[in-house]
């Protein structure tokens, strides 16, 4: 099943996760991080595809190859959020807020209060 924001496969989503953790990584490293790992092969087989769509890149190390990503994390993640909010909520920001906050409560009172200063600084600012 493809990840609709980031056009990615779970376990592509999960090897991108185990790079951006690591900052770079081998295959070998990658494999090591996957929950219920497919084989090596496979592994090495979704990192050149990943470098093929894009996501990633690599520099020789040795004998070994050391993948990169190509975007930083928190580009990709506002990237992905961005496309998100506008697939699922017409573009509303509000939405997506409100969509979040009515998952039951998840929050805790330190995040609430995280939020309500984020949204009194962006009042300040004019946003």
């Amino acid at each position: 099943m493809s990840d609709a924001a980031t056009g990615m496969s779970r376990r592509e989503r999960q090897i991108m996760d185990a790079i951006y953790r690591r900052g770079r990584a081998t295959a070998a490293e990658v494999l090591a991080d996957l929950p219920d790992p497919p084989s090596y092969s496979a592994v090495r087989a979704m990192l050149r595809l990943l470098e093929e769509k894009g996501h990633l890149r690599h520099e020789q190390d040795g004998p070994r190859y050391v993948f990169l990503p190509v975007v930083h994390r928190d580009r990709a993640q506002r990237s992905a959020l961005t496309h998100v909010v506008r697939t699922f909520f017409n573009g509303s920001a509000t939405d997506a807020v409100a969509a979040l906050l009515d998952e039951g409560g998840k929050l805790s009172q330190a995040d609430l209060d995280r939020l309500a200063a984020m949204i009194d600084r962006a009042r300040e600012e004019g946003r």
